[in-house]
């Protein structure tokens, strides 16, 4: 059986750790040539040196993705070194947590910024190369607080409802040649926790994630979305532990 990873580029935002480190990991043992951005350039320099040494490809850009043209320089080194852009995975993502009434606006615009923005600097970098190519893949995730509001999340719940109507809004205009999918995980064990700044918010975060899943389970479900044949479009995939009850 062909596997359709193999071959494909995949440019990553949000690579250094968590999903997006074991997204790149799992895309370049089947085959993909990586280009991965993330803020954190010792780790994502070391990250892509891991997957060169194993024999696979990969490139670092040093990249935030609230700066639009750093992550068009991201878009076009992947371009650059590999000769054309087969996916974008728009994992880049905050979850500073905290009730309305502590007024963290601070916070509000940092999950704007980076959840909603930086990920349509994404769309705005890649849909030129993939119209041109007649082809191509964007994975935005977003998360189960896409489909729930609880209370001290909803400011984050509303950026990642975001995602899934700007994912959706990209899936009836670009289809047939762009296929679009939207990966919502619950609880993982990432470093997401630790983005919540509010300290007693922070400690019930981590409490509850006892119970998360492998980043490498989210990054079988990106690869599985990418696996298939160009004519199936995986539009979704909701994932979380068999222990959460949200």
């Amino acid at each position: 059986m062909v596997d359709n990873v193999s071959g494909k580029v995949v440019v990553i935002t949000g690579a250094s750790s968590g999903i997006g480190e074991a997204a790149a990991r799992h895309l370049a043992a089947r085959g993909a040539s990586l280009a991965l951005g993330a803020r954190r350039q010792p780790q994502l320099e070391a990250l892509a040196r891991d997957i060169r040494e194993a024999g696979g490809r990969a490139q670092a850009f040093v990249t935030d993705v609230t700066r639009r043209r750093d992550v068009e320089a991201l878009v076009q080194g992947a371009l650059r070194a590999f000769g054309r852009v087969d996916v974008l995975v728009n994992n880049a993502g905050i979850m500073p947590l905290s009730p309305f009434e502590r007024l963290k606006v601070d916070d509000w615009d940092r999950m704007i910024d980076v959840n909603i923005k930086g990920l349509l600097y994404g769309v705005a970098a890649v849909l030129p190369i993939m119209k041109r190519q007649e082809s191509g893949h964007i994975i935005n995730v977003s998360s189960v607080a896409g489909h729930k509001v609880r209370p001290g999340n909803a400011v984050y719940a509303a950026t990642k409802h975001a995602v899934r109507a700007i994912s959706e809004g990209l899936r009836q205009e670009l289809k047939p040649h762009v296929r679009t999918t939207i990966i919502s995980p619950g609880a993982v064990a990432t470093e997401l926790a630790e983005s919540v700044t509010e300290p007693d918010l922070r400690e019930r975060t981590r409490a509850f994630y006892a119970i998360a899943i492998p980043a490498d389970a989210v990054a079988r479900a990106i690869a599985f979305a990418i696996a298939e044949p160009a004519e199936v479009d995986v539009n979704e995939i909701l994932l979380r532990p068999t222990l959460q009850e949200f």
